[in-house]
């Protein structure tokens, strides 16, 4: 199967059951997202796919919530004197952590951390918990959830598009036999 048709089918039939996890009682009790499984889903390819690609989004994404959840807190907090300056000064400070921390190899990928930043601001915004903190775990949970899709696709996809694993139209035998 040519590859693109290959990932199509896949991520399309994968998308599905993300979506369909998503609306169980059970993630949606813990305030998961399939928006932000979809943005880490995303990522892995982004970050090289393959275990690498899985680590370094997953990761990065992770250190980016825990740095909008720092900037939520500050803004709310030290920053509040500013008062409409608090939240961009903050997200700033937070924006320029997430470059220096890309020093660390296992954060390298700046735009994960981006995109991890920008998840738990819209957690916020969508679950509105108490406390900022209360959007971290769901957020992690959802950029693991995202990843193990993006992983799966990713193998299921050249698995389906494998040459010698093509199959005659019909006949149901590996092609050549």
């Amino acid at each position: 199967m040519p590859k693109l048709a290959a990932l199509a089918l896949v991520v399309g039939v994968l998308a599905v059951i993300d979506t369909w996890l998503f609306a169980l009682p059970a993630l949606a009790n813990l305030h998961m997202q399939v928006w932000i499984s979809f943005i880490a889903w995303g990522a892995h390819f982004m970050a090289g796919g393959k275990t690498t690609g899985v680590k370094a989004s997953i990761l990065s994404m992770s250190f980016g919530a825990l740095v909008g959840m720092c900037a939520a807190l500050v803004a709310g907090g030290v920053l509040a004197g500013l008062g409409g300056l608090a939240v961009p000064v903050a997200v700033g400070l937070g924006a320029a952590v997430i470059v220096v921390a890309s020093k660390v190899p296992t954060l390298e990928a700046i735009p994960a951390g981006f995109y991890g930043f920008a998840c738990i601001f819209g957690l916020l915004a969508v679950v509105k918990p108490d406390s900022p903190t209360a959007g971290l775990l769901p957020s992690i949970l959802s950029f693991v959830v995202g990843g193990a899709f993006g992983y799966v696709s990713e193998i299921v996809t050249d698995l389906l598009a494998r040459k010698d694993i093509a199959l005659e139209p019909g006949v149901g035998q590996p092609a050549g036999n």
